[in-house]
């Protein structure tokens, strides 16, 4: 069976999705995948003319069992193919648990099980995508539609490759456009927050700022105003900005020494990576090297551990500490191969090429091409 990530990987995707038509899915499921006639005929247990006659029209297939299969090989929610109705009771059982489901995935992705949240997370926001489409969301199906697509969206920019993380800042804008109409104020906050760091993530710092500004000034809670000033920095740290850095870094610290830190961002672990990349994108690499070796607490989450472990390496090269740079990137790759977080690996593939580390970058294309192929084989 296939991994979920393909429905939400493209606007491709979601429109050939949305059209319900045997044809146009069978056809985008073979594009976005690289897959031949063959391979699906394979994937699915047909015969490649079957298959061929499938995706032209020639044959149209009406036994709902056979549709039920289609459906189980794609990792397609059966209603898309006209096997059940979007009102029938396992949809109300699905709104019943819709919060649940929420919960636990960004549990699974907090703890660096990404996949298994957009897996659990998936088949609930289909559901929900089906009912919007129809015009039939009354208000908390549409606001568990907003919470989902936030999860969803934060989930992919955690497990999707650099080249594909637009697709997470896409879900999490979609979630801002029902979160803007909700009134509330918290919710708003987070759904701009997340689509903020998804949007930098993607390659737009300016827009990022912009949104997070917005989110900082909605947010009450410590942790929530901590969590925007992180993305802040982050932003303000790749757009080159020294001035809005420091200030928001200060913020931050100040923020933090007066609150006990909750969650993956309002935390000392954080703040110290968060302030060692950011000095090292405003030019300030001198005052980064003497912070490298500073201890601040445990890494609140696998991933933040593999973040601070690239940033430490980079900053190792300035350094000309080369040994402990290959200790530093190869420990974040074999991390994030265990974890399947690629543009972690990504990231410590260019680093090690901008350093002339050969060997560990190959390393890191290696373990790209596994966490690749693992994922087809889904």
């Amino acid at each position: 069976m296939t991994s979920a990530d393909w429905l939400w990987a493209s606007p491709e995707a979601s429109t050939a999705i949305a059209s319900r038509d045997l044809s146009t899915i069978l056809r985008a499921f073979r594009r976005i995948n690289g897959m031949s006639q063959v391979a699906l005929a394979e994937l699915l247990g047909y015969d490649k003319s079957y298959v061929s006659m499938l995706e032209t029209g020639r044959r149209a297939i009406n036994d709902v069992g056979t549709r039920r299969h289609i459906a189980a090989r794609l990792s397609l929610p059966a209603h898309v193919l006209g096997v059940t109705d979007v009102d029938d009771a396992e949809y109300r059982a699905m709104l019943q648990f819709g919060d649940s489901t929420v919960r636990l995935a960004e549990i699974a992705r907090q703890a660096g099980r990404a996949v298994e949240a957009v897996n659990e997370l998936w088949p609930l926001v289909a559901r929900l995508e089906a009912r919007a489409a129809e015009g039939q969301m009354e208000r908390d199906s549409l606001a568990l539609l907003a919470r989902a697509r936030v999860a969803l969206g934060v989930s992919l920019g955690t497990v999707l490759p650099e080249e594909r993380l637009s697709s997470a800042a896409r879900w999490t804008g979609l979630a801002v456009e029902i979160a803007a109409r909700l009134d509330d104020s918290n919710f708003y906050a987070h759904a701009l927050r997340m689509h903020g760091n998804e949007l930098r993530k993607a390659g737009h710092p300016g827009a990022a700022v912009a949104r997070l500004d917005h989110s900082l000034q909605l947010s009450n809670d410590p942790a929530d105003r901590g969590s925007a000033l992180a993305f802040i920095c982050r932003a303000a740290g790749e757009l080159g900005d020294a001035e809005r850095f420091d200030t928001a870094l200060s913020d931050y610290r100040n923020l933090l020494d007066k609150n006990t830190g909750s969650g993956l961002l309002f935390q000392p672990f954080t703040l110290r990576e968060i302030a060692l990349r950011g000095l090292m994108s405003t030019g300030r690499i001198m005052r980064a090297c003497s912070l490298v070796h500073r201890q601040a607490g445990r890494p609140p989450a696998p991933q933040w551990y593999i973040i601070e472990r690239v940033t430490t390496g980079e900053i190792l090269v300035e350094s000309r500490n080369v040994e402990g740079a290959v200790d530093a990137f190869t420990d974040a790759i074999d991390s994030a191969e265990r974890h399947r977080l690629p543009h972690q690996i990504q990231r410590a593939v260019r680093a090690s090429v901008k350093a002339g580390l050969v060997d560990v970058a190959d390393a890191g294309r290696a373990a790209l091409a596994r966490n690749q192929s693992r994922l087809s084989a889904r």
